[in-house]
């Protein structure tokens, strides 16, 4: 009797189980154009524990918006550096990533970002559906009532997304000092301070 209740019990875990792996996390895609693809990554993390955020599951360095393929770091001419965020939109809202990217970027910018100019540092935001579209054109009014200026950061639809060379990944991470000190010297947290302060 002993050994046909211990079998019931194995059925029902490994049945358990295998529902477990059966289960589909729902992911969404979001791709923000920020200046310096370094900077942009690092946006989406806990600074002090240097972890993404809850419910991103990947962040990703490359270039996005032009008509090359398979550009480089070297040549890019046309594509903008960006980062692609996988989500879980169960966990963080496409509004919450939104409202990191706004923050992390100056919207009156129209030459690139910080000390980074020219076209492949401008901001933009790549929307993957109508329902980021609506989002991120609602978000623009609402810093514009916030800031009490006109934002001239684009809008976009999402195109192929090429991911940058392996060095550039977690770039803030693999490379610290380096990281820290172009940050530094680009002047982004002192713009940053100056533009959010309000």
């Amino acid at each position: 009797m002993r050994s046909i209740f211990y079998i019931f019990v194995l059925l029902i875990s490994f049945f358990n189980i295998s529902i477990g792996f059966g289960e589909k996390m729902e992911t969404q895609e979001a791709i923000f154009a920020m200046g310096c693809f370094w900077c942009g990554a690092a946006a989406f993390e806990d600074h002090d524990t240097h972890k993404k955020l809850p419910g991103i599951i990947d962040v990703k360095s490359g270039y996005t918006g032009g008509t090359s393929t398979n550009p480089t770091y070297e040549s890019h001419a046309g594509h903008l550096e960006a980062v692609k965020i996988v989500f879980d939109p169960a966990v963080i809202s496409y509004e919450k990533l939104l409202d990191v990217f706004w923050h992390n970027i100056d919207p009156f910018d129209d030459q690139g970002q910080f000390c980074d100019k020219g076209f492949p540092y401008k901001a933009a935001i790549f929307f993957r559906n109508e329902d980021q579209e609506e989002k991120a054109k609602r978000s623009i009014q609402e810093v514009e009532k916030k800031l009490g200026k006109n934002v001239v950061t684009s809008i976009i639809p999402a195109s192929v997304f090429y991911n940058a060379e392996e060095y550039h990944q977690e770039y803030h991470l693999k490379n610290p000092v380096r990281y820290k000190f172009y940050r530094w010297n680009c002047g982004r947290d002192k713009r940053l301070n100056i533009v959010w302060r309000a």
